[in-house]
């Protein structure tokens, strides 16, 4: 079986990722900040090594040999955490280079990153399709600036160690992957918010009215976390070189079709929601990107309706699958980060 080690593997999505590469028959080894995972990795028989990746010396408590693969997911997030930019130049730059240098000691030499949609910023909410390859930006001012240089920065090192010591590189650019997570509050714009999507889902399971503003034609990318994990393993098993590559379905979502599944969805059938169209109010966000690279070079096309990812989302909350890693919903007050 290939070796690979996740980095980040407590975190959203690194748990996601983990979990499935182990199912898909790799020998998975779990890496992240957390001093004690709760015994999660270790019940589904995989290794978990608590490694702070801004620190070179934590690294020599991993395993050098036979190493096939690194997806590195792990970093601080502007909507996880309150802001303070040092921890993200830190945990995703200098951490990012500290990887690079632990991957060249032990002879691996394919990695996977995830990098923020915010590098194209000039590209959102104005119809525009966000394409693949054009030149990074950041934007100047707001929560996402300094995550996205260090993003940048971060990026421009994997290049450096691909043209300098020929390692394969699968950059993928995405926006909010959508999952359950027992935490249903985060950071935006430097306060701490419920996300809006888990306000209208607790609204609808209460058949409360939900108001729909602006232009309800406008419509965004809404990935899945079981198709993301998906994307992860076709860049594992890929002979390529690869690059940097766009996460998203082909098609998105409008306003409208996302409230209307998540009443269909969430709601009690016989008192679903009420919908209140309010055109007057502020526009919603809009994205598209362009994924025909990501489909012809890697092969992959979404399983999951955005139907489908509702109904499993409401799987899940109703049966908290990493409750024994995260928690559950209870442990999470309005004022609680995510463990």
């Amino acid at each position: 079986m290939k070796k690979v080690i996740v980095f980040g593997a407590t975190g959203n999505l690194g748990a996601y990722i983990t979990i499935y590469l182990k199912s898909v028959g790799y020998d998975v080894i779990a890496v992240g900040h957390r001093k004690d995972d709760n015994g999660f990795f270790a019940s589904r028989g995989m290794k978990y090594y608590s490694v702070d990746i801004t620190k070179p010396e934590e690294f020599e408590q991993l395993p050098t040999e036979n190493i096939y693969c690194v997806a590195h997911f792990a970093g601080e997030l502007p909507s996880r955490y309150s802001f303070h930019a040092s921890d993200l130049v830190q945990s995703i730059t200098i951490g990012t280079l500290n990887v690079l240098e632990y991957m060249r000691s032990c002879g691996c030499k394919k990695i996977i990153f995830p990098q923020t949609p915010s590098d194209m910023c000039q590209y959102h909410n104005n119809g525009s399709v966000i394409p693949v390859d054009a030149p990074r930006h950041f934007p100047l001012t707001g929560d996402h600036s300094i995550y996205t240089i260090a993003k940048n920065a971060a990026v421009d090192l994997i290049e450096h160690y691909h043209a300098e010591y020929g390692f394969s590189r699968f950059i993928l650019r995405f926006f909010t992957i959508y999952q359950y997570h027992p935490n249903a509050y985060h950071y935006r714009d430097f306060q701490f918010h419920l996300m809006p999507y888990r306000m209208l889902m607790d609204r609808a399971s209460k058949s409360l009215p939900i108001e729909v503003w602006g232009n309800c034609k406008k419509a965004k990318e809404m990935v899945y976390i079981k198709d993301f994990v998906r994307v992860v393993e076709k860049c594992v098993s890929s002979p390529l070189e690869g690059g940097m590559y766009n996460v998203g379905n082909g098609w998105q979502v409008s306003l409208e079709e996302q409230i209307k599944g998540i009443i269909e969805v969430f709601s009690p059938k016989d008192n679903p929601s009420k919908i209140i169209y309010c055109p007057e109010k502020s526009d919603p966000l809009e994205n598209a990107f362009d994924v025909s690279k990501t489909f012809s070079e890697l092969d992959y096309k979404p399983e999951f309706s955005y139907i489908d990812q509702l109904r499993d989302f409401k799987k899940e909350m109703e049966e908290e699958p990493m409750a024994q890693l995260w928690g559950v919903k209870t442990d999470y007050p309005k004022n609680c980060k995510n463990k």
